[in-house]
């Protein structure tokens, strides 16, 4: 069943006046994906292509660098990416950012030529495992229902110029998988940083940056903290939320 439009939100990004449409009844964006948008190293006039877009959120935050060239989001369910085109449209973005509904798969046959960056938040859980909803919709955003991790290295892979960046967020528990995945499909892991929830706390979330035929040199940057020990968050997070920012 499609979500009913009247259940929407306006969600201010609190980030150069940019906002977001969300639907409670679809899977709204987290952390992870404010975390993607800042770690991804976009340069001035890059195309940007981002990968089970969703309501659009980090082709948005990227739009506040204002470096980009291009940024094309693609996302497989119809309500969703309707609902990130008029998030696009909200904040006036249209002659820069394009959500397209498709499946990603075909990604080739919906955008012309090659991209500078490839961003994708995944779905972090393989088909079947862990914990299921009744919501399709989520239930797409969480598993490996209609893509999975093969496929989007694969997609990168095709869509990238050589020496172009993927730059991606999931979990820690399939790191070993992600970075095999990822030299099977020559895109070689260059930047990797581990995200805490706080100090003395295990990693939860891992964010890469992988270069298509790039040489083998991976450089770990610093661990990121999400809370100090006094369970407020840290000052680095508040940065990327850019936070404080008059």
């Amino acid at each position: 069943m499609t979500p009913d439009r009247n259940q929407e939100t306006i969600e201010d990004l609190q980030y150069k006046g940019l906002k977001i449409i969300q639907n409670k009844a679809c899977f709204c964006f987290g952390m992870d994906a404010v975390l993607l948008s800042g770690y991804a190293r976009v340069k001035r006039g890059d195309r940007v292509l981002d990968l089970c877009t969703g309501s659009g959120i980090v082709p948005v935050l990227l739009s506040g660098q204002n470096k980009a060239k291009e940024i094309v989001g693609i996302e497989l369910l119809e309500y969703v990416a309707d609902m990130g085109a008029r998030s696009a449209a909200l904040n006036g973005l249209e002659e820069r950012v394009t959500i397209i509904q498709g499946d990603i798969k075909q990604v080739h046959k919906l955008v012309e030529g090659v991209f500078d960056v490839v961003t994708v938040n995944p779905p972090y859980e393989k088909k079947n495992e862990g914990l299921q909803s009744p919501n399709a919709y989520i239930e797409a955003a969480r598993h490996e229902v209609y893509i999975d991790f093969n496929d989007v290295c694969k997609i990168a892979n095709r869509m990238l110029k050589c020496g172009g960046r993927l730059t991606l967020v999931h979990r820690v528990a399939r790191l070993p998988e992600l970075i095999c995945t990822l030299k099977k499909h020559k895109l070689e892991p260059k930047r990797m940083r581990l995200v805490h929830p706080a100090p003395g706390q295990e990693p939860n979330l891992v964010l890469m940056e992988a270069i298509k035929d790039g040489r083998e040199g991976l450089k770990m940057d610093p661990p990121l903290f999400v809370r100090n020990t006094n369970g407020e968050y840290t000052e680095e997070i508040d940065r990327i939320y850019h936070r404080n920012e008059e």
